[in-house]
C-alpha cells in the first residue's frame, strides 16, 4: 500500500461515508406511529425492489406498484408511496466535515470520484445532497451500469468509464465486502467503520 498522498485518485462511497442516510426519515414526514414506520421500512426500504433500483433492473413505477400490495393497510400504502416519492428530500444529508474534507482533496491535488450503490433517481439529484459536488471528476451510480458493488463488474467498469488505472486509486467505503472486492480488484482501499470524519481526515491525513 502507497502513502495516501501518492495515490492520483481519491474514490468515495456517498452514503455513511460522504452523508448519513436514515430510511426512517421520510416515513416519518407523513406518520409518527412505530408500527407503520417499522411496517414501510421493512417492506420498501429493504426490500427486494429497493436493491433492484440500486442495480437498475426495474423502474421506480415497477417498484412500488410491486411493494404496495404487500403492506398491511391502506393508510400504510398511502404514506408509503409519500415516503417513496420523496426520499431523497429527507434520506440524506451531508455529514459535518465532509465538505472541508473533500475541499482539501482536492486542494492537494488528487482527483475526486464517486463510486456508489444508488438508483437512477441520484444522478438528477446528486448535486443538491452531496457536498462539494462540483469538485467531483467523475460520478458512478450503480443503477445507470447495471451492476452493483461488490460484483467485479462495477469496478472493472468504473476503471475503464473513466480510462483509469485501479494501483492509482484509494477507495473510502463503509461495507468491507466492497473494499475486499475493491482490494481483488486492484484498488487498495480503507473501510470506513465509525462514520466520523475525523477518522477520515486521519486516514487522508489531514
Amino acid at each position: 500500500m502507497k502513502h495516501i498522498t501518492e495515490y492520483k485518485n481519491i474514490v468515495f462511497d456517498m452514503g455513511c461515508v460522504l452523508m448519513d442516510y436514515d430510511p426512517d426519515r421520510s416515513i416519518r414526514k407523513y406518520t409518527s406511529d412505530p408500527d407503520i414506520i417499522r411496517e414501510i421500512r421493512n417492506t420498501l426500504f429493504l426490500s427486494m425492489e429497493w436493491l433492484k433500483l440500486d442495480c437498475g433492473l426495474i423502474s421506480e413505477e415497477t417498484a412500488i406498484e410491486r411493494v404496495l400490495p404487500r403492506l398491511s393497510s391502506d393508510e400504510a400504502r398511502e404514506i408509503a408511496e409519500k415516503a417513496f416519492n420523496h426520499w431523497d428530500e429527507y434520506n440524506m444529508w451531508i455529514k459535518d466535515g465532509a465538505e472541508e474534507m473533500i475541499h482539501k482533496v482536492h486542494d492537494r491535488g488528487q482527483k475526486i470520484y464517486i463510486l456508489s450503490n444508488a438508483s437512477a433517481r441520484l444522478p438528477k439529484i446528486y448535486r443538491r445532497v452531496m457536498p462539494a459536488a462540483e469538485l467531483y471528476d467523475g460520478v458512478f451510480f450503480s443503477a445507470e451500469y447495471q451492476c452493483i458493488k461488490p460484483q467485479d463488474l462495477i469496478y472493472q467498469t468504473f476503471f475503464k468509464t473513466f480510462h483509469l488505472h485501479p494501483e492509482d486509486c484509494f477507495f473510502i467505503d463503509d461495507t468491507p465486502e466492497n473494499i475486499e472486492a475493491s482490494r481483488r480488484n486492484g484498488m487498495e482501499g480503507y473501510v470506513f467503520s465509525d462514520g466520523k470524519i475525523a477518522t477520515l481526515k486521519r486516514v487522508l491525513e489531514f
